[in-house]
């Protein structure tokens, strides 16, 4: 089942999404967008369209791996 979720950046660069789950919407995010990264790592917030709890992870562009802030 997906939902829409809002991911955007720290500097507010934001899109809806459709995805399967939180993570999922993270990382389609930083696909469309690893030109903003300044490294080969991008901090995405995303939550549910319909508001709630943000959540961050950081997605490493060299590899795919998604791994919550800390």
């Amino acid at each position: 089942m997906t939902a829409r979720y809002y991911a955007h950046t720290d500097a507010g660069h934001g899109h809806l999404l459709v995805a399967a789950s939180f993570e999922d919407a993270a990382l389609a995010f930083a696909e469309a967008h690893a030109p903003m990264a300044d490294d080969d790592a991008i901090r995405v917030i995303v939550q549910h369209e319909d508001g709630g709890p943000e959540h961050c992870f950081v997605i490493h562009l060299d590899d795919g791996e998604v791994e919550p802030c800390g």
